[in-house]
């Protein structure tokens, strides 16, 4: 590793002991040391992998620099991080890989993306509409009363004079009664 500047031990040493200057100007200068290094071993690898590799080993670096033995260099001490947080950053893509499909690659005028957004809510209020149609009057009201105006059981009941157990039972009923009138006119409609 020739390319150590020999001030770097020299900030290492301070950094260690608790001189923040000399650390921010350490990790300043080794930065780009580690993106060359990391581009020159894994050269086939995206940015935003080389990128994650060099973030994890400053991360490591920062949380291990005490391990570090002023006495030795340290582009070998860096550049053994560096190797181990790239090698687990390229299985973690690699486990993900075969679970993930990249939505990039999927042509902009790719027609299946291509819908109205009201689309599916139109025919589905449309069936809605057509299956309390063919309701009762009586569960026209039930629903109404408890499902649109969004009435209590007790104001409800007092407007159609039934009890409010009546009225569960009729909006309960009513409500089956919609269901299956929707689905009849869904499989009308296919």
């Amino acid at each position: 590793m020739v390319d150590e500047d020999p001030n770097w031990r020299v900030w290492m040493a301070a950094a260690q002991a608790g001189d923040a200057r000399s650390y921010a100007v350490l990790l300043r200068v080794v930065l780009p040391w580690l993106r060359r290094r990391a581009r020159a071993r894994w050269p086939y690898s995206s940015a935003a992998d080389l990128e994650d590799m060099v973030q994890e080993t400053l991360l490591a670096f920062h949380q291990n620099r005490h391990l570090y033995d002023p006495g030795r260099p340290l582009a070998p001490f860096l550049f053994g991080i560096l190797k181990l947080r790239g090698a687990d950053v390229r299985r973690r893509r690699q486990r993900h890989a075969g679970r993930e499909t990249a939505i990039d690659e999927v042509p902009v005028t790719f027609s299946g993306l291509i819908m109205n957004e009201t689309q599916e809510s139109d025919s589905d209020h449309a069936v809605m509409l057509a299956a309390i149609s063919k309701l009762s009057e009586r569960d026209r009201m039930v629903l109404e009363l408890l499902k649109v105006q969004q009435l209590s059981l007790r104001e409800a009941a007092v407007q159609t004079g039934m009890s409010i157990m009546a009225l569960k039972v009729a909006t309960f009923r009513a409500t089956q009664r919609l269901k299956a009138a929707m689905k009849g006119a869904r499989s009308d409609a296919n």
